[in-house]
Parts: structure tokens; sequence; C-alpha cells
């Protein structure tokens, strides 16, 4: 896809990010003499591993049968990197400060003499890492640093006493708003972990389920699909014989309607998201500031990443930390993966009461071993009882619209989505996404339009959004005309969202944005600033910055740029060659080697702690 003046040697590439790009020009001329010399070889300039092997050995094409033969076949890199190190640095534990001295009530430490921080700012300071830049970011924005003296850009405000100092005008600004929601707070997690809360309309869905036969979903599970059907008659209706069946629950306080009558489908909250750019839930990167440059780009609809209803239901923070919501997604959605009914109902109650969002969604589309052998993801396309307990069971306790996203099936050559789609319908969920891969094919081969298509047709009035190769606005707009009802931007290899967030603005303004190198840098700034606000600027949340960061950069080296292309767009399967960008930075951001991504976060967020290590989550993404 490449012009050959960009083309280069993986060899070459290397040298010239090793020498800083000060030889750039040199290297093209040299470059531009070698595809002289070589104009008359036949071999694709592409980056190929196995091409390189076979040139060096100078063998003829007619052994290249029995060379196979001999040549062991190299195996490649794919899956997830699950025997990776521990990378998170250990080196500042030992001298943390106490968090009652940053937030200055230092006499209230609830540990007393067992603490095991530091109390002494004096001593803290003296074995503190040195600061990482003169400006912090949430002392220019909000007026002040709630992370005082262990703040790793702490000279901006800091006085002569290693006192904290505010900005009293623009602090004030920002007094009593709520910036990021749905936090877990100390008392829901005691309750959580202590098994204190109350299930009441999970518990009464699952007595009904229970009492049912065969394991079908009865009772409180039944719902009505329309508004006229639930109106002839409640007293005969599915609900109501469920709730004269189930034994009552004890409660105290004043009654209210809602524990009197049931909110039918047509009073809940309607989704209307058709024609909406849709950012999918994504694993790992993800994140509440991915999701903030996102949306800056222009997504519609914004997605957490894929939370296990069984840690939510533990109280585990780091859990619960992935469905908070920045105030500047307008439309949010939480998903949810699991593999039984009652964990599922209990969970949908459980945030239907506690966190705010616009719609909650169910994954049925997780290929990854570790859910499906659980049966989660795709396994519940293979499990309709249990998948039918699950969407009837959250859908009784949400007061939001529930939607779902499935793929076309499990096995590579054997579609069933068209068979479960009106299914699902029945059951009462809102809108449907589906993937046009199988499990088997995980994230390789292009997406199936062509069925995607035909299960919109089948799954009318329902929505039905498309997934899968949107990478440029000719991909989006080939979509939306199959019929769907929109597209999710999601996680195919590459990335669509991942690979250049700004797909977005190209999509609503219909055109190809020749991003420059230093743009492409300020956004990668711009996300550092947000992370910075998330996880914290002291040295923890830096580390965490740094570490997400080069997750995303995984993705990001996959981008090739515009003004380089030599026929537009860059299809989204495609693997890029190694190539010389129009400047080092451009060059620098190609680089799939980890240790250049780690040079990349050092411009942004200083020097890499000692020992520090980083591998991808994916295989495939990096080398060494």
């Amino acid at each position: 896809p490449l012009p050959r003046r960009f083309l280069t040697s993986k060899e070459q590439f290397h040298a010239y990010l090793r020498a800083g790009g000060e030889e750039e020009e040199g290297g093209k001329e040299e470059k531009k003499e070698e595809e002289q010399d070589s104009s008359s070889q036949s071999e694709p300039p592409a980056k190929r591993v196995k091409a390189e092997e076979l040139s060096q050995d100078g063998e003829s094409q007619g052994n290249a049968g029995e060379e196979e033969k001999e040549r062991p076949e190299k195996k490649r890199a794919r899956g997830q990197n699950k025997s990776r190190p521990c990378m998170k640095p250990n080196c500042y534990e030992q001298s943390r400060l106490c968090p009652s001295v940053t937030q200055g009530c230092a006499g209230q430490c609830h540990f007393g003499p067992r603490c095991r921080f530091l109390h002494d700012v004096s001593e803290y300071l003296a074995g503190k890492p040195a600061d990482l830049g003169q400006r912090c970011v949430l002392f220019d924005t909000f007026g002040r640093c709630p992370y005082g003296v262990t703040c790793r850009f702490g000279r901006a405000h800091l006085g002569d006493a290693h006192q904290n100092l505010v900005n009293a005008a623009l602090a004030q600004q920002w007094e009593g708003k709520l910036l990021v929601r749905n936090g877990l707070s100390k008392d829901l997690q005691q309750q959580l972990r202590k098994r204190k809360f109350s299930f009441r309309k999970a518990e009464e869905f699952l007595r009904g389920l229970h009492g049912g036969k065969g394991g079908k979903a009865t009772g409180g599970s039944a719902q009505v699909s329309n508004c006229t059907a639930a109106q002839e008659g409640l007293g005969d209706s599915p609900n109501s014989q469920g709730a004269e069946d189930a034994p009552s629950i004890p409660t105290l306080g004043p009654l209210t309607d809602e524990d009197v009558t049931k909110l039918r489908p047509c009073e809940k909250k309607k989704l209307e998201i058709q024609g909406k750019l849709y950012l999918a839930p994504l694993t790992t990167c993800g994140n509440l500031p991915f999701r903030r440059i996102c949306k800056r780009f222009g997504a519609d609809v914004t997605c957490g990443e894929m939370a296990v209803c069984t840690n939510l239901l533990q109280g585990q923070s780091s859990e619960w930390a992935l469905l908070k919501r920045h105030h500047t997604e307008d439309i949010f959605g939480v998903q949810l993966e699991g593999a039984f009914p009652d964990t599922m109902t209990k969970c949908a109650e459980l945030l239907n009461r506690t966190i705010d969002v616009d719609f909650v969604d169910i994954n049925v589309g997780c290929p990854i071993d570790l859910v499906y052998k659980k049966g989660g993801g795709c396994a519940l396309m293979t499990r309709s009882n249990k998948f039918e307990q699950i969407v009837r069971g959250m859908n009784s306790v949400l007061d939001v619209p529930l939607t779902v996203k499935i793929r076309t099936g499990v096995q590579e050559k054997i579609n069933v989505a068209h068979k479960i789609i009106p299914r699902i319908r029945e059951w009462g969920a809102s809108m449907v996404t589906l993937h046009g891969r199988s499990r088997e094919q995980r994230y390789t081969r292009s997406a199936d339009w062509e069925y995607i298509a035909e299960c919109a047709r089948i799954a009318s009035p329902m929505p039905l959004f498309g997934n899968g190769d949107i990478l440029s606005y000719e991909d989006a707009n080939r979509a939306m005309q199959m019929g769907v009802s929109g597209i999710m931007i999601a996680r195919q290899v590459p990335v669509g969202a991942l690979i250049k967030p700004w797909l977005f603005t190209e999509i609503k303004e219909q055109r190809h944005w020749d991003i420059s190198s230093s743009e492409r840098f300020d956004i990668l700034k711009d996300f550092t600033n947000y992370g910075l606000e998330h996880w914290g600027s002291d040295t923890q949340g830096v580390e965490k910055t740094r570490k997400f960061l080069l997750e995303w950069l995984s993705f990001l080296c996959r981008y090739i740029p515009v003004g380089l292309l030599e026929h537009l767009p860059q299809r989204i399967n495609e693997r890029p060659p190694y190539y010389l960008g129009r400047d080092y930075l451009e060059t620098l951001m190609a680089s799939q080697n980890v240790d250049d991504w780690i040079k990349i976060s050092e411009l942004l967020l200083g020097p890499v702690p000692p020992s520090f290590t980083f591998l991808p989550k994916h295989k495939a993404n990096s080398y060494r």
C-alpha cells in the first residue's frame, strides 16, 4: 500500500531510529540507490519474515518445496501473553507517604503506630524521585492537586514549607461539580462483602425460575413484548401469576408504586441511538481517559470495559473502576459478563440501584478461553436456556434498556446468530450488536457483512448494530448501506478505534484526515493528562498511566499515515511494512518495538523506574 520511496528494511528502520533521525536525508538517498539496484526483483516490499529468510539463502525457486519440508514451520505469534511478568513497579512501595498526611489530617491515621507508611514529610521527600515537569495538570485544571507532596509535578503547587498551594478562584469554579460518577462507596463495599445487600427483585425472579418446569423461565421471568398485550387484564398476565405464587418478602419503609405495579416494557426508558457512532467496550484499552479522547473526536455512544458480574457482587474495587463514567459521556452503558442467571440478575439489580447508566449490555461475544470454558461469553450462544433466563431476569430488574452483543456463532462455518436474534427480541432485549465473525475466527479474517445485513432484516423492528472491519468513512458508508441501525467501532485486528481514534471525525466529516505526527503526539499528551486526572499524579498514578499508554501504543503503531498511502483507504487486516515516515516522530510512532514505545512514554511521563519492563497483552503486537 506504500510507494517504494518510503519502504525500508527492518535493519535500516531501526538504524534510523537509533541514530535519532539525524541521518534522515542520507538514509533516504542510500535507500533510493538500493531500490534502483533491486528494481528487477519481483519480491514484494511488504514485511515478511519468511520471505526475508528465503532471500538470504539464495536458493532457486525449484528447491522451494524441498526447503519448506526441511525447514520447521515458524509458528505465528498470536493470542494472549498469559505468562506476562508482574509489571507493577515496587521500587516506591516501601517509602510511600500515608494518605492521612497527604490529605492534611496526619493525626487521624486509623492504623496509628501499626501504619506501614511514612508520616514524616521530610523523610519522604529525601527518598522521593525527581519531579517530572514544571506544571501539574490537576493544579492547572482544578486549582488544587489532591496529591500534595506526593505529586510528581509538585514544584508547580508546593510552597517553601512543602505546603500544598491552592488557586482559590479556579477551585471555586469546580466546587460541588461531580466529574466522575459510578464510584464504589465504602458502605456499599462493606454491604457486598458481608452479603447484606438486599436483592429483592432478583430473588423474586429466581424463585419463580426455580419453581418452573425443566429450568424454563416462568413466573416473573416471562416479559410481555408490547404494551397492548400487557394491558389485557393485569390479573391474568404472567407477571401477576408469578407474584401470586412467590412468597412475599418482608420489607421495611413506606409502600411505593414500584412495590405494587411493575414497570411495563413500554414505560422503560428508550434507547434512541439509531444512526449514532458507538464506541464498543474495549478490554484494557477502553478506559475512561481513552473514551474521553474518542468523545472529543465525535463518538456518540460509549460503553465501559467488560466487567465480570461475580467480581462486582464481591465488591472488588478494581472491577467497579470499570463502571466509572465521565461527565462528558452523555450516552453511556456498561457491559456485564457472566454465565448464570442468579449472578447476572443480582448484578443487574445492584447496578440499577447504585449507578447512573443509560443501558446495560450483556457480553455474548467474548471468545477467550478463560470466559468461554466457564460458560460465559460466546458459550451462551450454545446454552440457550441459560441465555434466555439471563436476558429475561436482567430485563425484569432493570429500569434502563438491556442490549446484547453476539457473534455469528461459535464454529467458523456454522452461523447461528440468525436463529438466536428473533428469540432475543422476544426475551425483551432492546438492541443487538452483531460482530461479523465466529469465535473460532476470533479477530482474524474479514467480517461477514452480508450475513450481518441478513440478520438486520430478521431482527426488525429491533435495532441491530453491525460490527467489524471499520477503519475509514468508506467502510462506515458501506456498512450503513447494509441496512443496520448503526455501527460499532470496536477491537478488530488491527483495531478501528484504537488504531485511529479520529476515525469518528472522518466518518462524520466524510473525509480522510492526513493527521501529522505532531497532532498525533498531542493526542497522546491529552491522554496522559486525562490519565493523570483519573489515576493520579503521584508515582503510582504516573506508572498506571504509562502502562495503559503503552498498551494503546501497541495498536497505534499499526496506523499508516494517509499521506504515505499509494491507495486509499488502509485495509484493517493489512500489516504495515517497514517504512520511513515524513519525520523522525512519525517513524518512531510506526515502530513495533517495545523499547520505542517506552521511549515515547518517556517523552510524556519522564524516565521509567529502575528495572522497568513491559510486555503487551497480545503476542502479535510487538517484539524486542
